[in-house]
């Protein structure tokens, strides 16, 4: 009696259209079984065609076969900007960091620089050009992490001092937002809070704004 409900159970599947898979998730026989059992019972082209294109092993990978794909077309396309980039002359450097400047650092004050910026690389850049655009030394910039509550404050600053290579010393007391990271509905950034780097000195910040409207006039001529 038990195997007579499991072959109706098995039939009545069938004719909803699943495949032997998935009838076998409700029907415990072997596979040997079930095709006995359902060989009047074929499924139309139509629906073979479709459990094909929706078979979730096959969407896997043909999603990993796209993903492969497009990191592949990247890769070439990045070497072929590294070989157009190469090596950067220091003037490469001063106006690539007018760049960087222009569109992220402070541009109110005449006696100090500051880029705030939550990727590592964008604050090591602007670290980087000033050292060897303006021969500053590392220790003169001071740093200031913007975190929130629910942030570590000591595990945050480690990753920041080991990201830039700077000494623990240029760091500021942090400043601990009110809000908490886990209460944002929208997160971006790269997770480890703000970084402001900023560098006290007018004759740099006075080159700095020069160099900005220098770029801004030959913009405007074009």
């Amino acid at each position: 009696m038990a195997k007579r409900k499991e072959h109706q159970k098995a039939v009545t599947l069938r004719k909803l259209g699943k495949s032997y898979a998935e009838i076998r998730k409700s029907v415990r026989v072997s596979k040997g079984t079930l095709s006995l059992w359902l060989k009047d019972y074929p499924l139309s082209e139509k629906r073979i065609k479709a459990l094909r294109d929706w078979n979730k092993e096959r969407i896997e990978h043909y999603r990993e076969t796209r993903r492969k794909n497009r990191e592949a077309v990247l890769a070439i396309i990045r070497e072929k900007e590294r070989v157009t980039i190469g090596k950067l002359s220091k003037r490469d450097v001063f106006v690539g960091g007018l760049f960087l400047y222009w569109g992220e650092g402070g541009k109110t004050s005449t006696s100090e620089v500051s880029v705030s910026n939550t990727d590592p690389a964008v604050i090591k850049a602007f670290i980087f050009w000033l050292t060897q655009s303006f021969g500053i030394e590392k220790n003169k910039i001071t740093i200031r992490l913007r975190l929130y509550r629910d942030m570590k404050m000591a595990r945050e600053t480690d990753f920041w001092t080991k990201m830039l290579g700077m000494d623990g010393k240029c760091f500021k007391k942090p400043y601990i937002k009110k809000s908490a990271l886990t209460d944002l509905t929208y997160k971006n950034g790269f997770g480890h809070g703000t970084c402001d780097a900023r560098l006290s000195s007018a004759i740099v910040a006075k080159r700095v704004l020069m160099g900005l409207k220098v770029l801004r006039e030959y913009y405007l001529g074009q």
